[in-house]
């Protein structure tokens, strides 16, 4: 590395894990930050000999580092690939341009492909602070994105990672819209239309605000962490496969906005249109079978709100040569029994063994949207999918091909049990008239999913169910007391997230 040594700081790792945001923590009084005209949340550009990264500061008193030191962030260390005792140079990041279109953006000005092909490799590359993050999600919110914007920030979006490319003329895949605990269909439909013959590569999410994200709930199952050549193998040898799309980098873009979009609870149709449906493109999809459940605690919550997205997620797919079909359902309630990776595993596991204690909604579920995807597919007749699907399932056919992939993924695994467990008993008799699907959701996840992947809520009721006092509602799995006890007073404090009507 270049540079006078007094420009040059010792590099140490502080264990400090700051997600996917790079961070430089410098001391007050360190030369470098005098001599630069340092502050805290200044945007620095960090460099070694060969690689460099653009990290947030943050500057210390005291004792914590040296004034010869720089202490640096997980992802900042792993960026420059660091061992301890290096040598890095800080200065000033360069102005990044394309801010000047989110800025044309707050005034009014559409974006056209130009603009979103500089702005979002800008974000990939880590050039934009969370703020500036938040003002290019904010300018597209305030002011919809119109149709040709959309479609400009999906192919941005493309474009900005990895892509997959399988020779065939169907590749099916299947996508959530989301909002609504349990919904864990994916891997029984990836299991029913391999079996049939369709090539189904699925790389899916983790959670974000979620209690499981279907690559949680998979990662009980079997490994999940597979890189392109591996996945390639997969689905050559089984025709499917459901793995993280986080390993492969596919529109990686997607990932660091919307972790920026939940905390400040924003999710504009034209960012969530451009979200699905380029992860589908990127992944090599050809048709695709959309999830979309609706209801006043979901994410989608009225009919109109349905057939909006519904319109804006055709009109861009078209162009990219994607053929979809998007099936609206019943949103007001969770579908299955567990919230959590295993607790959801478990609940695949049992509808694909054909269990006669399966959650049959989950079941129903699963055979309509893979019957869906069997027909746009031209793999059933129109009418015919729902049938087709169920044979698959009730022969066994789909429960071996299950097997069979997580064995070319690294070999199938037991889902592990949470050793602590506690009942939310009714506290009146009567009928179960609500579920409040948000609140449930934040219930399992203070009793420590996904991150623990034996803990979570186990659903015992439906709306419409009657109930008397003292009959359990849900139980509570947890993998310490702390975490157990931390969601019990959640659901002391929120006894109307599943309301009864007294008689």
């Amino acid at each position: 590395m270049t540079g006078h040594p007094h420009h040059q700081l010792k590099a140490r790792r502080l264990g400090i894990d700051t997600h996917s945001e790079a961070a430089i923590f410098m001391h007050k009084d360190c030369p470098v930050c005098r001599s630069e005209g340092f502050s805290s949340l200044n945007r620095i550009l960090v460099s070694t000999k060969d690689r460099s990264v653009i990290a947030t500061l943050y500057q210390v008193e005291g004792g914590m580092l040296a004034c010869s030191e720089a202490g640096l962030s997980d992802s900042a260390w792993a960026r420059l690939d660091l061992k301890d005792g290096d040598m890095i140079r800080a200065r000033h990041a360069p102005t990044v341009e394309s801010l000047a279109h989110v800025r044309g953006r707050v005034y009014g000005h559409a974006l056209d492909q130009d603009a979103l092909n500089q702005i979002i490799p800008d974000i990939v590359a880590g050039r934009y602070s969370p703020v500036e993050i938040s003002a290019f999600i904010t300018a597209c919110a305030a002011m919809p994105l119109s149709p040709a914007e959309t479609a400009a920030l999906t192919r941005a979006m493309v474009a900005s990672g990895e892509c997959l490319s399988w020779n065939r003329a169907v590749v099916a895949d299947k996508h959530s819209v989301g909002g609504l605990p349990g919904n864990r269909t994916t891997p029984i439909i990836v299991a029913i239309v391999a079996s049939l013959g369709l090539t189904m590569p699925k790389t899916s999410s983790r959670a974000i605000t979620s209690p499981a994200g279907t690559a949680d709930m998979m990662e009980t199952l079997a490994p999940v962490e597979l890189d392109s050549a591996a996945i390639r193998r997969v689905v050559e040898r089984e025709g499917g496969c459901v793995v993280w799309g986080g390993a492969v980098n596919l529109s990686p873009a997607d990932d660091v906005l919307i972790r920026v979009e939940r905390a400040l609870d924003i999710d504009s149709e034209g960012q969530m249109v451009a979200s699905v449906l380029s992860k589908k493109i990127a992944a090599g999809a050809t048709h695709v079978v959309l999830d979309m459940p609706v209801g006043p605690t979901a994410k989608v919550r009225s009919a109109d709100a349905a057939t909006a997205l519904s319109s804006s997620l055709a009109a861009t797919a078209a162009p990219f040569g994607l053929k979809v079909r998007i099936l609206t359902g019943d949103g007001s309630q969770p579908i299955g029994r567990g919230m959590g990776p295993a607790l959801e595993a478990r609940d695949v596991l049992a509808v694909l063994k054909n269990d006669r204690h399966a959650p049959q909604d989950l079941r129903a579920r699963a055979l309509e949207l893979a019957g869906a995807l069997l027909e746009l597919s031209g793999r059933a007749p129109e009418g015919g999918g729902v049938a087709l699907a169920a044979s698959a399932l009730d022969d066994g056919r789909a429960w071996s091909k299950f097997q069979k992939i997580c064995e070319a993924q690294g070999g199938m695994r037991e889902p592990p049990r949470a050793p602590y467990r506690k009942d939310i008993e009714a506290i009146c008799d009567g009928q179960v008239t609500q579920i409040d699907n948000r609140r449930i959701a934040r219930l399992a996840k203070l009793a420590g999913a996904p991150f623990d992947k034996a803990a979570g809520a186990q659903m015992h009721v439906r709306l419409g169910d009657r109930v008397t006092r003292g009959m359990p509602l849900c139980t509570l799995h947890a993998e310490t007391p702390g975490e157990l006890a931390y969601a019990l007073n959640y659901g002391d404090a929120n006894t109307d997230m599943i309301r009864i009507a007294e008689p």
